[in-house]
């Protein structure tokens, strides 16, 4: 049996999740968009509670395609918010318009929204090496600037605690605990 980061063990999606998605660098717009509503979705709740949503999501939000997202109108939120296969919280759902419209403007500012992403870390992963899961911060001084900064450009459900679980999730942070098989072992995506 491999050996991976404890929170890992605790269900089969979330040991699949670890070993083949979190901490992988990944520089493909629209995964990079998925796991942004997914982590803001998430605030307050396990992420065990939202992988086991995912599949949900991806039908009922036209497979996260900003696009179309940015024109989600009040119908198409009321139509959201009685689904019960996602979370229906009425915060989190009026974001998501507005999150896809501010995602889209930093596409379009910064060439690709991974460009601007990758851009605050100069393009390489931070790999931080923790002992232990309590070793591993909630938030740093990347995730507090990058979510003000996300923030500023209007994005909602960025906290800095979120902003840090988002890095670790897309591979722009590494922090797979010192022993876990998958650290440094996982190919880039996108």
């Amino acid at each position: 049996m491999p050996r991976r980061c404890a929170w890992a063990e605790s269900s089969g999606l979330m040991r699949e999740y670890h070993d083949t998605e979190w901490g992988v660098p990944s520089h493909d717009d629209r995964y990079l968009f998925e796991l942004l509503v997914l982590e803001g979705a998430q605030a307050g709740l396990s992420w065990s509670t939202i992988l086991a949503k995912r599949e949900r999501y991806r039908q009922v939000l036209d497979g996260f395609d900003p696009e179309r997202i940015a024109a989600y109108d009040a119908d198409k939120q009321q139509e959201l918010l009685a689904d019960p296969g996602i979370v229906r919280n009425r915060l989190k759902v009026a974001s998501l318009p507005g999150n896809a419209a501010a995602f889209l403007a930093v596409g379009e500012s910064h060439g690709s929204f991974a460009a601007y992403l990758w851009n605050w870390v100069d393009g390489r992963p931070v790999v931080n090496a923790p002992p232990g899961l309590g070793d591993v911060p909630a938030r740093t001084e990347l995730s507090d600037r990058l979510s003000k900064d996300l923030k500023k450009r209007g994005f909602r459900f960025v906290g800095s605690t979120i902003v840090y679980a988002y890095l670790q999730a897309v591979g722009v942070v590494d922090d797979h605990v010192v022993g876990c098989e998958a650290r440094g072992a996982q190919p880039a995506v996108g």
